[in-house]
């Protein structure tokens, strides 16, 4: 789906008044979600895996992110979907891979999970509510009135689709490489691969949504 697939030539209604907010207000927001979602608990990961093994990496991790949940809350912040996601996934796939006793089982879950949210986002479009919907007020302010505008709810089901097919994808190059290469390789290039697939969306979805934010008149110039 392109950019120019996502906009409806004429809007049915016309918008509402809203305060506008520029690109790079919505950038930074953004930006700050993804890193305390994503990109710090990898981080923290990969900094550990090289300095004092695996075993650490994975409870380190965890505990970060429940440290931030806590701290998120303590402080009165807005806890993000995407942290909520995140630490559930990282919560499920430590207890399962301590129970198993493997650092296998705890690389091969990610990349089932990858199938897995990729077909709950498949799951979303078929019910008509696209995750990305409800994960976009983490970036933007989103009330019913501007969720069921046209443009945007092509928008979100665009998104959805998008990402449902870069987590196939994802998921797809992970299990070859855990199958062919040592963990020492695996983690590495994992990494690299998971950053460059993330930030291709991440910038796809920047772009697009900036594209009908400004066809909406919510963003400022």
């Amino acid at each position: 789906m392109t950019v120019a697939t996502l906009a409806l030539p004429v809007p049915l209604a016309p918008p509402l008044a809203r305060p506008g907010v520029g690109v790079g207000a919505v950038a930074r927001r953004a930006g700050v979600n993804l890193g305390i979602g994503c990109l710090v608990p990898a981080a923290v990961f990969y900094t550990l895996f090289a300095a004092a093994g695996v075993w650490t990496a994975i409870l380190a991790t965890l505990a970060w992110s429940y440290g931030t949940l806590a701290w998120r809350a303590l402080t009165g912040r807005r806890t993000s979907g995407l942290l909520l996601l995140t630490t559930a996934m990282l919560t499920a796939r430590t207890a399962v891979a301590l129970a198993a006793g493997s650092t296998f089982v705890y690389f091969l879950q990610p990349i089932l999970m990858d199938g897995l949210v990729a077909g709950a986002f498949l799951g979303s479009l078929a019910l008509g509510r696209p995750v990305v919907g409800r994960l976009a007020g983490d970036f933007y302010p989103v009330d019913d009135e501007l969720a069921a505008r046209p443009r945007v709810a092509r928008l979100f089901g665009g998104l959805t689709a998008l990402w449902a097919a870069l987590w196939l994808v994802k998921g797809a190059l992970g299990l070859w490489l855990l199958l062919t290469q040592p963990l020492e390789t695996y983690v590495p290039v994992k990494a690299g691969l998971a950053l460059g697939v993330n930030v291709a969306a991440v910038a796809a979805t920047i772009g697009a949504a900036a594209y009908v934010a400004r066809r909406e008149g919510l963003l400022a110039r």
